[in-house]
């Protein structure tokens, strides 16, 4: 990946923890239904922060590491001060995230024309959500991946995606059960160069290859 890469995905992901209630009263109804539901706000926002601690620690700056060590970033409602500091991350990280998509747009844009039908289609209707249920390699040059993507926004059913051509394929340990977050494709002298996001572990997969065939499995 050059764009959205694992790096970029974390961080994405600690987003939420730096948007607030806007008052008081907000944060008390939260408070509020859960208890009404019979849960632990406390333990929830601590198990919360736990889980992504390291990456909170990673991307955030210096500044908010007091509020990340003693578990009052996203179990008190809070000062002016932390909110403050967070609109502000939160503009610049908005901005870099909307730079990054709008330049890898410009280059898909000017590769578009000279990449396979079957390529665009691959990257134009979105597998975002998809799951991966099979993966074969019958021959040196070829990699087939069948996709359930009754979750995604495309197809509604499973595809199979046919590989033909292929120079590479990194790593080899792709999983089944992984499922497709985003994607980018780049032109070759030969074909082309996918590079996808998944989780189920979270890695960026990449294969090239000289064209693909999508299949829709009824």
């Amino acid at each position: 990946m050059k764009y959205f890469t694992k790096e970029w995905y974390e961080e994405s992901q600690i987003r939420s923890f730096l948007i607030f209630r806007e008052t008081e009263k907000d944060w008390d109804d939260d408070i509020a239904w859960y208890e009404s539901e019979g849960l632990n706000f406390k333990e929830i926002c601590k198990n919360n922060l736990e889980y992504s601690r390291a990456d909170l620690l990673k991307y955030l700056p210096a500044f908010f590491h007091p509020y990340i060590q003693d578990g009052t970033l996203n179990s008190q409602f809070p000062s002016q001060e932390l909110r403050k500091m967070a609109d502000q991350w939160l503009l610049e990280y908005d901005e870099r995230a909307k730079t990054k998509g709008i330049t890898y747009r410009n280059y898909y844009n000017s590769i578009k024309k000279s990449l396979p039908e079957n390529v665009v289609q691959l990257y134009e209707k979105s597998l975002h959500d998809a799951r991966v249920t099979s993966i074969e390699k019958p021959l040196k040059d070829k990699f087939i991946m069948t996709l359930d993507c009754t979750g995604g926004y495309h197809y509604l059913t499973d595809i199979r995606l046919t590989f033909t051509g292929v120079q590479q394929v990194q790593p080899t340990n792709l999983s089944v059960g992984s499922g497709w977050l985003y994607d980018e494709v780049y032109l070759t002298e030969t074909g082309f160069e996918l590079h996808v996001l998944v989780d189920g572990p979270l890695m960026e997969f990449t294969i090239t290859a000289e064209n693909v065939t999508i299949e829709i499995i009824s």
